[in-house]
């Protein structure tokens, strides 16, 4: 016996499949998709990024570029480590940094700037990159980072500008520090970074507002290789309840 159904409940049939596939993909998406930031006065984000893996793509074009890393890995490192050695030193006269902290570097490349902790002491040191370089230097995203809540007392990156979202950048930082670590950002708010920066910064003022979790305790003039100000924030406790 042929049932035919009637033409209006194959029609509300098909209006909850596609109820049910757009509220799915509308979760999914939102689920997936990272943090954009708005540009703003001080803080503006560089256009031309189609999807966030040819964000990536360019980003590993500067990382694997050979004759890049054969200068990272031979002049640069001869060049540089002495030069973050003394950053880090001064970091710890200021009580920001310890020889007990255990420190991460993000967008670490071949890790000269985790080479100078471990040679001013901070043996428990290790970088974070899209392309790893062993020993110093671990695989992992800073918009995603592939570490536990609360496993560092310190975290350091030169890095900022090429953060495509920098609310998910600082908010990976906090979600892995400690309560009291501190986080130090080289970053360039007189000089414009290079062309594979995906944002432009003006001011220490979007960097306060991104840092929901800490508090600025230290803003100083440097001169670390084309960035001109570090910048200093210091996760604080949560608070404790009372019952």
């Amino acid at each position: 016996m042929k049932i035919t159904l009637p033409k209006s409940f194959i029609l509300i049939r098909c209006f909850l499949v596609s109820l049910f596939l757009f509220l799915f993909l509308h979760l999914f998406s939102a689920h997936n998709s990272k943090t954009i930031t708005t540009t703003t006065k001080y803080l503006r984000i560089r256009p031309g990024y189609s999807s966030y893996e040819a964000y990536l793509q360019r980003q590993l074009n500067k990382t694997l570029n050979p004759r890049l890393r054969k200068i990272w890995t031979t002049r640069d490192w001869d060049r540089k480590i002495p030069v973050f050695a003394r950053f880090f030193e001064d970091l710890k006269d200021k009580k920001l940094l310890e020889n007990t902290s255990k420190a991460l570097c993000i967008g670490a490349r071949v890790g000269q700037e985790v080479e100078a902790l471990r040679r001013i002491g901070v043996a428990d040191s290790v970088g974070m990159d899209l392309v790893p370089y062993p020993p110093l230097v671990v695989s992992g995203d800073f918009h995603n980072q592939p570490f536990d809540n609360g496993t560092f007392d310190f975290e350091f990156s030169n890095v900022f500008d090429h953060a495509l979202y920098p609310e998910r950048f600082v908010a990976e930082i906090e979600r892995t520090l400690k309560p009291k670590g501190v986080c130090v950002l080289h970053v360039a708010l007189w000089r414009r970074a290079d062309k594979y920066s995906a944002n432009d910064l003006y001011s220490v003022q979007p960097l306060v507002g991104l840092f929901k979790n800490s508090v600025l305790v230290h803003v100083r003039s440097v001169d670390g290789f084309g960035l001109d100000t570090e910048v200093a924030f210091r996760k604080v406790e949560p608070p404790r309840h009372r019952f």
